[in-house]
């Protein structure tokens, strides 16, 4: 995987208060190869790398309603725990402050834009 991009979950977030996180990686990348590319990508400094791997899930599967039924699997998923050196971080999720500016702004636009709209009605 070239492009790494944190994953974005409630366990994630979690370990986000440790400034840890986790990113989807390759079956074959090793923690080396794992700790260059999130220094690289982000410009941040790791101190740690643990990787796990889950095991693809089993699935049934047949062709037609009684004929070679059987069970297949998933693929393998890896994924790369990194923890930074305190002081960096990689922004996953919006801040509340950054979304409250946002509306605010979108507020006023709407609000402007009826106020333009009840204009032309009245001159009509």
């Amino acid at each position: 995987m070239n492009i790494l991009e944190p994953r974005a979950t409630e366990k994630s977030y979690l370990e986000q208060t440790n400034r840890t996180y986790v990113f989807p990686v390759a079956l074959s990348a090793s923690k080396q190869d794992v700790a260059k590319m999130v220094e690289k990508e982000f410009n941040v400094t790791v101190t740690d790398v643990r990787t796990l791997i889950r095991d693809g899930k089993k699935t049934k599967f047949s062709k037609g309603k009684h004929a070679y039924p059987g069970i297949t699997h998933r693929k393998d998923k890896k994924y790369a725990y990194v923890t930074l050196k305190k002081g960096d971080f990689i922004k996953v999720f919006d801040t509340p402050e950054e979304e409250n500016k946002t509306s605010a702004k979108d507020a006023k636009a709407k609000t402007a834009k009826k106020a333009d709209k009840n204009a032309g009605k009245e001159t009509k």
